[in-house]
């Protein structure tokens, strides 16, 4: 391994233990009873940015991994929760879908701005990663709880508030702590 992968490598690890310190502690899941707002999507857009879209996967498959553990784990969200009980098939698929699109998500939105403005296609891959996760993974629990037949109608406007305010909290977090982030690190040429 030469010196170049060697540093890539222990920025994919670096990356990888704060998606663990972020998922595991109180620090990046902040639990609302009902669902849980995240902060996790942070170093896999990060990720994503400096290293690629291969390094965003992995990233976003350990996110998922966390979700899932959370999920099996003492205090679920209610609503994760009585869907896992439904379904677990459909619980787990909620858990990585959205995980695995975010990075793909981040990295064409940036792919798409960045030969105009770079710092622009930060912002935007920021924001288009975080709602993708948030859209993606509350979308697809609703249409999880019509398909397990779980009263979807009581839940409605619980998922839909949820993703109003927490989707645009986490965008908003996301849009203004990547982009700095990413500029800092690419002038170290760390990453390079």
């Amino acid at each position: 391994m030469d010196h170049t992968q060697l540093r890539r490598f222990t920025a994919a690890s670096l990356l990888l233990g704060l998606v663990l310190l972020l998922g595991f502690t109180p620090i990046g899941l902040i639990p609302l009873g009902f669902i849980n707002v995240t902060i996790l999507c942070i170093p896999v857009i990060i990720g994503t940015l400096l290293m690629g879209l291969k390094t965003g996967l992995l990233l976003g498959f350990a996110f998922g991994t966390v979700s899932l553990i959370n999920l099996l784990g003492p205090r679920p969200s209610a609503l994760a929760g009585a869907l896992l009980g439904a379904s677990p098939a459909l619980a787990v698929i909620m858990c990585y879908v959205p995980r695995l699109l975010l990075p793909v998500a981040a990295h064409y939105a940036y792919k798409a701005y960045a030969p105009r403005n770079e710092k622009l296609g930060y912002v935007v891959a920021s924001i288009a990663g975080s709602l993708t996760n948030t859209v993606l993974y509350l979308g697809l629990m609703f249409v999880f709880y019509l398909l397990t037949r779980l009263d979807a109608q009581k839940v409605a406007l619980l998922i839909g508030g949820t993703g109003l305010i927490a989707g645009s909290s986490e965008a908003a977090v996301a849009a203004i702590v990547v982009p700095p982030i990413v500029v800092a690190l690419k002038k170290l040429k760390y990453f390079a």
